[in-house]
């Protein structure tokens, strides 16, 4: 589940071993280039953790609920 913290929304995620977490990695990745929304990803063998924020605003915009939506749907 997303929480938010610190001004930001953050899931970890989980995976079998490194392999599915990098690829899920490299979809989110894809997704956000694609929205010129850039999160933040931290990548430790099995785990990706994802933290989302808009700069401009200093918080969560409609922006990172929607990539946290896709996030969600690449699993």
């Amino acid at each position: 589940m997303w929480e938010e913290k610190n001004n930001k929304l953050y899931r970890k995620f989980q995976f079998k071993n490194f392999s599915e977490a990098f690829a899920f990695m490299t979809r989110v990745a894809k997704e956000a280039e694609k929205m010129d929304h850039h999160p933040d990803i931290k990548l430790s063998y099995n785990s990706v953790d994802i933290g989302l924020t808009t700069h401009d605003i200093n918080g969560i915009s409609s922006n990172d609920i929607t990539l946290a939506r896709k996030s969600d749907e690449l699993l």
